[in-house]
């Protein structure tokens, strides 16, 4: 009776997981309005298939990949640089670990709506310095042109912190041996990091990708607070256009299939890292 009750727990949060997934795969194949509740009626996979036409949807499929991409690679980059400014244990090292968690201490929602405030084109601290160094005219989330630039700037600021954590935990764990025998034979250090520490650091480096790239493919605080997936359509990424078609839209149906899409997409991409990462580990262990 033990493992039952134990098994209870896991059970539980399938069938949390497992009823939503049912009931969305069900509202995608319908079509389906608020607005018209009347004319509801199942076209099995019609809404799937007027995507391959349709060019909001890639237009959306597009906008979400490039936000993705780039929130990726460049917390990626700065994450690495600065974990491994931070690798050395000192007090001074470790404060600066500590405080540099702050952002993630702020909902990702609240941080957009400070950022929104700083970088007001009338009164924001950050339009301010623009124009006191010369730039002016930069009108931030609210121009199509650099709504992009702002959007992932606040993403960058909010979770670049959490790829410092996973890859300074990454750097501090590594055996000395390699290093020290390295040092003792007068290495060069591009050597050293681009054939010792970044071939031992690539399964944390998957992992951290692997949990951003999740995080930003799913992207809608940061998004729908900075502009609602404008101006106009410029930022309409997976999770935004869902919650317009149902909000704005009343389209249950079409927002539901989008959702599908998002995830078949995220499973895709997770498969991918997951098989990656695998085969890291068994080449290590190969190796020891």
């Amino acid at each position: 009776m033990l493992p039952y009750l134990l098994s209870l727990p896991a059970l539980l949060v399938t069938a949390g997981i497992f009823i939503p997934f049912v009931t969305a795969v069900y509202y995608s194949m319908l079509r389906y309005r608020l607005s018209l509740p009347q004319f509801r009626r199942f076209v099995w996979f019609q809404n799937y298939i007027e995507f391959l036409t349709d060019g909001r949807f890639w237009y959306t499929v597009q906008v979400s990949l490039l936000y993705t991409v780039l929130t990726v690679v460049v917390e990626l980059l700065l994450g690495l640089g600065i974990a491994l400014l931070l690798q050395r244990s000192t007090r001074f090292n470790n404060l600066a670990a500590m405080l540099l968690l702050l952002p993630l201490m702020v909902a990702p929602a609240l941080a957009s709506l400070m950022w929104k405030l700083m970088t007001d084109p009338n009164f924001g601290i950050l339009s301010y310095l623009l124009n006191v160094i010369g730039i002016t005219g930069f009108h931030w989330a609210s121009d199509p042109s650099s709504a992009l630039f702002t959007v992932v700037l606040v993403d960058v600021w909010v979770y670049t912190p959490f790829i410092v954590v996973l890859l300074l935990a990454g750097l501090r764990s590594l055996p000395r041996q390699p290093f020290e025998a390295a040092a003792l034979d007068g290495v060069p250090k591009t050597f050293v990091f681009f054939r010792i520490t970044l071939p031992m650091l690539l399964p944390y480096i998957l992992t951290a990708s692997l949990f951003r790239l999740l995080e930003s493919i799913q992207q809608f605080d940061i998004v729908y607070a900075m502009t609602q997936g404008g101006p106009g359509n410029t930022l309409t990424v997976f999770q935004v256009e869902s919650y317009l078609q149902f909000f704005q839209f009343t389209n249950v149906g079409r927002s539901a299939a989008l959702l599908m899409v998002l995830w078949a997409i995220t499973y895709f991409l997770s498969s991918v890292f997951v098989k990656n990462w695998l085969r890291l580990r068994e080449r290590a262990h190969g190796a020891a």
